[in-house]
């Protein structure tokens, strides 16, 4: 029986005339995946590199690219002083609003010879004014138990723990004020005896009495502090109560007396540990150098008595401090200011102000390593994680900015993975997404989206930020973003370019076909954005990636309203601005002039536009449809046309390409079928060029065109059957496969038959089978049905074979042995797909075709089969 390309085999048993194989012959019963395996090389995904997005030359809040105008976008440059702070937003926070004092404050100032003559200032008398200060105690309990310039054992460890709030409502309404006489509390503690000494809290130190203090008899104090300290610590090992804060709890009053001894000790580590540190800061003539190490060690002295952050007495004194040093311009000294007027937990303008101090910083590359080892990221990513979205819109905006800019240095990158920046981003990208487009803050927080988005697609480089981003749904919240900020291009193209990366990954183009809005999204900025060439590439580049991958992504972008419309009318923009160009390019003598480089940037857009064509093609239904639709394959037969393989080879072979999958369907009112001929000439000139694979996709195209009579005729006229037969030496299994097909549809016209053996046509195609069959029983099967066909009016085999004969007798015979033909090494799955396709493609076809050879050859070869 004889098979034809496109039919079954005959099912009338009774007639005597079967007709010929053709190479697309689809056995019964075959599954999805083994009909896309038949017809490999037939139809065909096209695979294109990532469009190329050039580093800025320079750091910038908003891009050299974008579209927002100046007058309206926060500025990237700005000269920053001293006087951008606000002293006003400096105080310590407290939960009272504090009356007038009755009294005039004694104000401390910094004189040089301050250290000999300093005295502690005169505590206010007023309740409220105690509550200010009132979590110093715990605080420095903790630094004692650290093994600070008090002694560690003045209270337990378990103690260090406690916070007292300074907020928290003080009870000393019996207190009195008096100019003269002060009322000194004294509470015994109940869980020791009388002879416990006692802390005494005396609000009317006489000024003399506190510079002895200072000078010489803190001793006493500490000793007294020391010996209160270790009953407490006993007291509380006996007590079953939480050591903690069960001695509090049983001392009525105690809470106060504390509280009023904090500020004290508060006093005392700002005197001896912080205010020694302001005083080398205040040299302004000192060199960058040592204000730096004055900086580190105030961080560090910071930390280690608490006073990091709003509650703390003197913040107001520091920070004022610290803003002077604005004023130098120095980026490593602006950096350790940064951190630590971070750390303070400033709020207003003052946290606009140092945001955009640490903004300043970042944007000198140079600066880079510094801030690598300064940890000015964990502060800038707690800003993130605190501060109020609407109410520090700009601050925030500087704060991402700087992190944007840090973003582009890879050990930078990396830490930022591994703090948790990817879930942050996130959480606040979800935060900016539930704002409306009519709440006034929707504008401003577009320029916070676009360093957002920035960083995303910086991080979208490495595998664990991609693993995240997966993991928190950020596929979601960039397609909800993109919907709402549809007008905002340079926010657009941010999310865009992540979803071009990230599209290159199985998991995470899975997930996005799993969006199904995203194809109406992205034909939406398609048609709204159709000449801005960096967005539409990026786009394509995506839907490519989508319709490679997905079967069902393929049927959904097709069934999308004006999907084809809208591809159409991109090809036909950019063919138009290709053509422009190279007509200019011409026009001015273009020969001695520097070539324009390819592909340019219309021509890559037509390769991503054509690759998803291709990929859509896959689709049986859509592919059918692409095929009738005449626009379509009008403008790839045009890039065939105007274009060379040796300038545009990627543009000419994607074109053909897609002609030959859509050349497969054969279906009524096929815009293929009408240009056969015209498709046929444009491809000899690709047929004849020296790119191999240009040759091979021209191939391709004629294999699934010499179905047709006029096809057949044209090859025979312009021998290209010579050509052909030529590519059977190729050694290469796609090639003669591709070449085989169109042999085999050229023998099932009976006068071109004899052809093959011209150009030793016969001999080439049992080297084929020789060289090429155990290893792909597709192309053996193919050979054989070439063979079957040829010989359909054998008389004697020799006649038909000639010399090649015997040889051929024995391969077939070899390669029908089972045992021999199989290679059983191979693991249980490949082996038994090995064994589906030669029982299907090559058993049935090889048998008959070894049955009329034998049966019109009278003396068999006696040979030794070798194994395979």
């Amino acid at each position: 029986a004889l098979l034809c390309r496109g039919m079954q085999a005959s099912k009338n048993k009774n007639t005597d005339k079967a007709e010929p194989f053709y190479r697309l012959s689809v056995p019964k019963q075959k599954t999805s995946s083994e009909i896309i395996n038949e017809a490999r090389n037939v139809l065909r995904t096209l695979r294109t590199r990532r469009p190329f997005t050039p580093t800025e030359d320079q750091r910038k809040l908003f891009g050299s690219g974008s579209t927002r105008a100046p007058q309206n976008r926060p500025p990237s440059v700005f000269s920053l002083h001293a006087s951008s702070f606000d002293l006003a937003e400096s105080r310590p926070v407290s939960g009272v609003r504090l009356s007038p004092l009755d009294h005039k404050p004694v104000l401390v100032t910094f004189a040089k010879d301050e250290d000999s003559s300093i005295s502690l200032p005169k505590p206010p008398a007023d309740a409220a004014e105690v509550r200010k200060v009132s979590s110093a105690r715990a605080r420095l309990f903790r630094r004692n138990s650290q093994g600070n310039f008090l002694s560690a054992k003045m209270v337990s460890s378990d103690q260090n723990e406690e916070k007292l709030d300074s907020e928290e409502p003080a009870m000393m309404s019996n207190l009195c004020r008096s100019n003269d006489n002060c009322l000194a509390e004294q509470r015994s503690y109940t869980p020791f005896n009388d002879e416990n000494r006692q802390i005494i809290c005396n609000e009317h130190i006489s000024r003399s009495e506190r510079e002895d203090f200072l000078k010489g008899t803190a001793g006493k104090f500490l000793f007294q502090l020391r010996g209160e300290s270790d009953q407490i610590k006993k007291a509380g090992r006996s007590s079953s109560w939480p050591r903690s804060t069960g001695w509090k709890r049983r001392v009525t009053g105690l809470e106060d007396e504390t509280r009023m001894n904090e500020s004290e000790e508060e006093e005392i580590f700002w005197h001896i540990k912080i205010l020694p540190i302001l005083h080398e800061l205040e040299k302004v003539e000192d060199n960058i150098e040592n204000l730096c190490l004055a900086c580190t060690k105030l961080y560090q002295a910071l930390n280690e008595g608490n006073m990091l952050g709003k509650r703390f007495k003197r913040r107001s004194v520091l920070l004022k401090t610290l803003y002077k040093l604005v004023d130098i311009d120095s980026d490593p000294l602006c950096l350790k200011l940064a951190k630590i007027i971070l750390a303070m937990k400033v709020d207003g303008k003052n946290l606009l102000s140092v945001c955009k101090l640490a903004f300043k910083i970042c944007r000198n590359e140079k600066n880079d390593y510094i801030i690598q080892n300064d940890r000015l990221l964990d502060c800038l990513l707690e800003v993130l994680r605190a501060e109020d979205l609407q109410k520090s819109n700009e601050a925030l905006l500087y704060c991402m900015g700087a992190i944007k800019f840090m973003s582009g240095n890879a050990v930078l990158l990396n830490e930022m993975v591994n703090k948790g920046a990817v879930e942050m981003l996130l959480q606040l990208m979800k935060q900016i997404n539930n704002i409306k487009e009519n709440d006034t803050y929707f504008s401003n927080l577009g320029h916070l989206l676009v360093q957002l988005t920035a960083t995303l697609r910086n991080l979208a480089d490495l595998p664990p930020a991609r693993r995240q981003l997966l993991c928190n749904g950020a596929v979601s919240e960039l397609c909800v973003a993109l919907e709402q900020r549809m007008n905002a291009k340079d926010v657009c193209t941010y999310i865009v370019r992540i979803f071009s990366k990230l599209s290159s990954y199985n998991d995470f183009c899975a997930a996005l076909a799993d969006c199904s809005r995203c194809y109406i999204l992205f034909l939406a900025l398609l048609n709204k954005h159709q000449k801005q060439q960096d967005l539409v590439i990026r786009i394509i580049f995506i839907l490519g990636n989508l319709t490679a991958r997905n079967n069902q992504a393929r049927e959904q972008f097709f069934k999308e309203k004006g999907s084809v419309n809208t591809l159409i009318s991109l090809f036909q923009t950019y063919r138009e601005l290709d053509l422009n160009a190279q007509k200019w390019y011409h026009e001015r003598g273009g020969e001695g002039k520097k070539r324009p480089k390819h592909p340019s940037e219309a021509e890559d857009v037509l390769i991503k536009l054509i690759r998803v064509l291709a990929n859509l093609s896959i689709h049986p239904s859509v592919g059918a449809a692409l095929a009738a639709a005449h626009r379509v394959v009008e403008l790839l037969v045009t890039v065939l046309e105007y274009k060379s393989v040796d300038d545009s080879e990627e543009l000419v072979i994607s074109a053909a390409t897609a002609i030959n999958n859509l050349s497969y369907y054969k279906v009524k009112s096929s815009a293929v079928q009408d240009k056969k001929l015209h498709i046929a000439e444009i491809l000899l000139k690709l047929l004849m060029s020296n790119n191999m694979d240009g040759v091979v996709e021209a191939v391709r195209v004629f294999g699934n065109l010499s179905q047709y009579h006029e096809i057949c005729d044209f090859i025979i006229q312009k021998k290209i059957y010579k050509f052909m037969i030529a590519l059977l030496d190729a050694k290469n299994q796609d090639v003669c496969f591709s070449a085989c097909g169109v042999l085999l549809n050229l023998t099932v016209d009976k006068n071109k038959r004899a052809l093959l053996m011209e150009e030793g046509g016969i001999g080439k195609l049992v080297d084929c089978l020789r060289d090429f069959g155990p290893a792909d029983w597709q192309l053996a099967g193919l050979i054989c049905k070439t063979l079957w066909n040829y010989s359909e009016d054998i008389t004697s085999a020799a006649s038909y074979f000639g010399e090649d004969t015997d040889t051929l007798l024995v391969l077939l015979t070899s390669l029908l042995d089972e045992e021999l033909a199989l290679d059983y090494s191979l693991d249980r799955d490949l082996r038994d797909n090995n064994k589906l396709y030669w029982e299907r493609e090559f058993k049935p076809v090889a048998e008959k075709l070894l049955d009329r050879i034998q049966s019109h050859h009278s003396l068999l070869p006696t040979v030794t089969i070798a194994p395979f």
